[in-house]
This record gives structure tokens, sequence and C-alpha cells, in this order.
């Protein structure tokens, strides 16, 4: 027999290994025999284990050219293509969404932050004053400032979420931010694209919202004719007012 045959037929030999680091009773059937490399081949068994379907038991084999002794390499339980696995890991950095922070917890930005830049190298657009220079040299002002790429960020965000032109709001809005009363400007780069409402009866007071975004609150609404309170006739029988009784 060659080495590959009396590898394979060392079932018995795998299934004593398995036995001897699994719980008695969760060893199941023989499933297979396969051919890892020459002189080494891997046995599995079904695990019959609670919660582990789709697992099987995997006892690797081999065996020198000139032996006839069986070595065991390993013995491990591994998941099969139908078993319940966790999902790969993610750090948490990745997991995090807008919203999870708590008071008290900290977040600080990756040293690497494409969304940020060395103030001295990137300002916050053209209104740049001369006295800036200054505060630089002596180590005043924000360390760090907004990148280009930071900003396109944020913008884009902004653009496509629920303060933009595509919400449901917006949809159905009797007009657009641009044209209303409440909307408060913004100073920089991102002001000719967004404004804040300050209309403490929208959605979205105190949100950063696009020009062409839109609601119901907006300063220039009127309630349609049909919509808008109607004079009701006088009564027929008054049962309101008071009689005056004439002598």
């Amino acid at each position: 027999m060659s080495v590959d045959e009396k590898l394979t037929a060392a079932i018995d030999v795998a299934r004593a290994a398995v036995d001897e680091v699994a719980d008695a009773g969760i060893v199941g059937e023989h499933l297979r025999v396969v051919e890892d490399d020459h002189g080494m081949v891997s046995h599995h068994f079904g695990c019959t284990k609670p919660g582990y379907v789709g697992w099987y038991w995997s006892v690797s084999l081999s065996r020198a050219p000139d032996s006839d002794k069986v070595t065991i390499n390993d013995v491990v339980l591994l998941p099969g293509d139908e078993a319940i696995v966790a999902p790969e890991w993610t750090p948490y950095r990745e997991r995090i969404r807008p919203g999870d922070l708590s008071p008290g917890d900290v977040l600080p930005p990756d040293e690497d932050d494409v969304r940020l830049v060395p103030t001295w190298s990137a300002g916050d657009g053209e209104e740049q004053t001369a006295d800036r220079f200054f505060a630089r040299e002596v180590g005043l002002g924000r360390e760090w400032a907004l990148s280009f790429e930071g900003r396109e960020m944020a913008a884009d965000r902004w653009q496509e979420g629920e303060q933009g032109p595509e919400a449901a709001i917006a949809q159905q809005a009797s007009g657009a931010c641009v044209s209303c009363g409440f909307m408060v400007s913004l100073a920089g780069p991102l002001s000719e694209r967004f404004g804040v409402c300050a209309n403490g009866m929208a959605n979205d007071d105190g949100k950063v919202v696009s020009f062409d975004h839109g609601c119901g609150a907006h300063s220039g609404a009127r309630l349609s004719r049909s919509a808008a309170p109607q004079e009701l006739p006088p009564t027929v029988f008054d049962t309101v007012g008071a009689d005056v009784d004439e002598f």
C-alpha cells in the first residue's frame, strides 16, 4: 500500500484522536478524507454538539516515507460552508455611528485623518485677517483646521442627508430654504450652499440646511383658500346671545 492509502485507511486512529479531546457523544460519523499534501491527509468527522450545526472535526495525519507509523499532527474543530459563525470582527472606530457618543466618551481623530490639516497650512477661507499670521507664530488659535477634503465630505453628507433636497419633507415644501426668512447665513466657504434654520416650529430648527432644502414652515408659506378658516354664516337659532325683554 502507498503512503496515502495507509493514511486514508487510518480512520480509527483519527477517531481515537478526536475522542481524546472532545466530549463524549459529540463526534459524529466519518465524512471524508482530504489529501493536504504528499504524505499528509485530514480526516473529517461530523460534530453533533448543540449549537455547532455545520461544524466538523478535522484530524491531520502524516507518515514518513520510510516508516509505517502514523503521526497525529493536530485535531481542530472547523466551520463548514453551512456553519453559523460570528461575524468578522470590526474595530470599534469603524463600528461607531453618529449619535453613539454619550457624555464623557472620547473619540479622538486618527493621526492621519484626511479631514484635518494643520491650521498654518490651510485657512478657513479667503477672509483671513492680517493678525492670523502673528497668532500662528506664538501658537494661538486652533491647532487643526478642516481640510478641503473634509469640507467636501461634510458638504456631500449634508446635501445627501435629511437636510438636503432629497428629503421627503423637502419634496413637498412650499418653498426652498434659500428664500426663507428664518434661514441664518453661514460664514466661510460653505456659505454659498448652506445655512442654519432658526424657525423654532420647523423640524430642522438649529440644523444646517442646504439652500435647496425646504419644509412647510417657510416664511412665505400661506394657507390655500380651501384650507384657510372659513367665516361661518349666522346661526338660525341664537343660543349664545342674551335675550332682552322689552316692557
